[in-house]
């Protein structure tokens, strides 16, 4: 006879997949703007502009004490061959400016905005970028002022990366895809194949393709061994925002979002170091092993912001970073065009002044310290008052 009531017992020696993370049945978030954007991005600018106070060079000092030293060197590019975390700080900004051009570009679409006003937009907008980029080299240079310093600078390589992403946006998923991984893929044979005499050592500074066409352009090479080649293989970072964007925007639930952002970041992650011993990861000159791996740790970092600021709300100090991510352009230009030293001049007989108490060295991580908090300053009382500058 069947169970009372017609009821179905499902036979226990049937295996079942775990389940996946529960999240409330009536989750929902808002996609007009995802705070958890907002807040990735303002974590990234909040560490960035901290760089021009010279916090970190304090604090890497060689009498600083072991754990801060440790810290600060994170802070820091790495020589050449390895990872420090602050040769994540551009791939991750140019990662968000891909993922916010899918919600920013759709929405002015569904606002009946034509695909030739917004391609007027973003030709704009890579031209403002480009702009200030050249501007920002020749207030604050950033190397020995050639003629190709500012094309080693985030801006001019998010206005390229970000008008090819524009022309990409209404592609399919697996195109975007594919145009990144051919870029990826081009640079790795170009390094590898490039016939040139004395600049054939692969991955070795000073004698690689990206020197050979440095060399070629513009008569020089970088005292840092950047390459300005980087352009092109960086517009891989705002193409894999755009598929991150294109992944939150779609019908899929948070959990699984989320799951295919941790897969997808991880795999990135371990395809990178699984290239290293062929292909080093170098940051200076973007290999592709550093591209994925840079792209892998992008995903997993938005993930986690996804799931604290969208899905499970956390709102406990967000508006701190969320504050700075309102303003990104606009504190980046402020911060290297002059504004932090106009700061820090006018805090320094503040700051300063308590050296003879508590030390020379000591008294300038503090001055730097306020320079930074005040620059944050700047930017929360932009947000309080609802002041929004937009490249």
């Amino acid at each position: 006879m069947p169970p009372e009531g017609n009821q179905f017992i499902a036979p226990r020696n049937i295996s079942r997949r775990p389940p996946l993370p529960r999240f409330p049945e009536n989750l929902r978030i808002d996609e007009s703007r995802l705070t958890s954007l907002d807040l990735f991005r303002g974590i990234v600018m909040f560490f960035l502009i901290a760089e021009v106070t010279g916090i970190y060079e304090l604090l890497a000092r060689a009498d600083s004490a072991p754990i801060l030293k440790a810290v600060a060197m994170q802070f820091r590019h790495h020589p050449w061959h390895g990872l420090r975390l602050w040769d994540l700080g551009q791939p991750f900004f140019m990662f968000i400016s891909g993922t916010a051009m899918v919600f920013s570009y759709q929405k002015r679409w569904k606002g009946g905005e034509s695909w030739g006003g917004t391609f007027r937009h973003a030709a704009r907008r890579a031209l403002v970028l480009f702009s200030l980029g050249w501007a920002l080299s020749r207030i604050n240079p950033i190397e020995s002022g050639g003629a190709n310093e500012f094309l080693l600078d985030i801006l001019p390589q998010l206005a390229l990366a970000g008008f090819l992403g524009f022309l990409l946006l209404r592609c399919s998923a697996l195109s975007i895809a594919g145009v990144a991984a051919g870029i990826i893929l081009t640079t790795e044979l170009l390094y590898r194949l490039w016939p040139a005499p004395g600049f054939d050592q692969l991955f070795t500074p000073g004698h690689n393709f990206g020197s050979i066409v440095d060399l070629s352009l513009f008569g020089r090479l970088s005292e840092g061994d950047w390459v300005t080649f980087n352009i092109v293989p960086s517009t891989a970072f705002v193409l894999s925002g755009i598929l991150a964007g294109r992944l939150i925007r779609s019908g899929r639930a948070p959990s699984r979002k989320l799951w295919i952002m941790a897969f997808s970041g991880a795999s990135g992650i371990l395809a990178g170091l699984a290239l290293d011993p062929q292909t080093p990861i170098i940051r200076r000159i973007c290999t592709s092993s550093f591209v994925i791996l840079a792209v892998g740790s992008s995903l997993l970092a938005f993930a986690l912001a996804y799931w604290i600021a969208d899905v499970a709300r956390i709102r406990a100090g967000s508006k701190f970073f969320v504050s700075v991510g309102m303003n990104p352009i606009f504190i980046y230009v402020f911060a290297f065009s002059g504004g932090a030293e106009w700061l820090e001049k006018a805090a320094a007989p503040f700051t300063l002044g308590l050296s003879k108490w508590i030390g020379g060295d000591k008294a300038q991580i503090l001055l730097a310290t306020v320079v930074w908090g005040l620059m944050w300053a700047i930017c929360r009382l932009m947000y309080a008052k609802k002041i929004f500058i937009k490249a």
